[in-house]
């Protein structure tokens, strides 16, 4: 074998083996050991949280933490963006390489969810479920007289409804207890309803009828709080497919596993040169590191704390 040969096989087997390796860190077994490393300051343009993996490497929310979907027990991983209570409009970015989360903008501003009255900031741990993907790029036939939709090119988002404020960036297991069709701009928003396996409710709560007996009142909270939200901002109410009623769990799951293929076609970079503003899909195995450079969170400007009556 010459040596340019040997040289390509060995550089070859290298990379396979950072693969297996990362995906090994990734694994069920090791999900315990994801953190997360941070830049600059919250509520600052320069904030932005990546994902750690065990190694040091930096890896993807979006595509590197495992949906790890189990039907059995309606189960699935969720990525924390907003913690209850908090106003900071946080989300993973499709934009930035890897994926790292960070305050969403508007006109170079960064945004904030205003308070409605009687709640403050988002009224759940808001987030995301990784290796999904609301596909943009086909319309979803939604019956029932609704229009056909097309996807929000988002991961789907999760409303965790236990009593703990979780952290952002802070990788959780939650059972799926049903789900929610909000039309936004004109887009398919699904938002799944989720508790934590960690609540000391969990083990009651199976279906949106437990959700109803244990949580008096926060399906419809939740469902007048997407409606109602951007109403200080000058927008219209939102609205819902499927007669603004929920979907059970078993029909959440079915989102669940069609959002994941949907991601599958994405990451296999199928797309790219078909559609524009299409999400980055840069994942961990390459080896990149960075070093965390974390300040103190930066004041709330004051006019966040204004109470709206809509």
């Amino acid at each position: 074998m010459s040596l340019l040969r040997m040289n390509s096989f060995v550089g070859k087997n290298r990379s396979l083996e950072r693969l297996k390796q990362t995906l090994n860190i990734l694994s069920i077994r090791n999900q315990r050991q994801l953190s997360t490393t941070q830049q600059g300051s919250k509520y600052t343009l320069g904030f932005k949280k990546y994902l750690k993996l065990q190694n040091g490497e930096v890896g993807s929310f979006f595509h590197d933490v495992p949906l790890d979907l189990n039907e059995h027990e309606k189960t699935v991983n969720m990525i924390v963006e907003v913690p209850r209570w908090t106003t900071g409009k946080f989300e993973i970015s499709k934009e930035l390489k890897f994926n790292p989360i960070i305050q969403d903008t508007k006109n170079g501003k960064l945004r904030f969810v205003n308070n409605i009255f009687p709640y403050h900031g988002y009224i759940h741990n808001y987030g995301a479920i990784p290796q999904t993907w609301e596909d943009p790029t086909i319309e979803h036939k939604l019956g029932n007289g609704d229009l056909a939709l097309r996807g929000d090119n988002d991961p789907l988002d999760c409303c965790e409804i236990g009593s703990d404020v979780l952290e952002i960036g802070s990788v959780r297991r939650v059972k799926v207890l049903g789900s929610l069709a909000l039309i936004d701009d004109g887009e398919l928003d699904w938002k799944i309803l989720v508790i934590s396996v960690n609540d000391p409710l969990y083990p009651k709560l199976n279906n949106l009828e437990n959700v109803q007996e244990h949580f008096p009142g926060i399906l419809d909270a939740t469902r007048e709080w997407f409606r109602k939200y951007k109403v200080p901002m000058g927008k219209p109410l939102n609205k819902f497919a499927f007669r603004e009623q929920y979907m059970d769990s078993d029909n959440a799951i079915k989102t669940i596993k069609e959002c994941n293929n949907s991601w599958r076609k994405l990451i296999s970079g199928s797309l790219q040169a078909k559609y524009d503003n299409l999400p980055n899909i840069e994942r961990a195995g390459k080896g990149i590191t960075l070093k965390d450079s974390s300040k103190p969170p930066s004041e709330i400007p004051p006019e966040v704390q204004k109470w709206y009556y809509v």
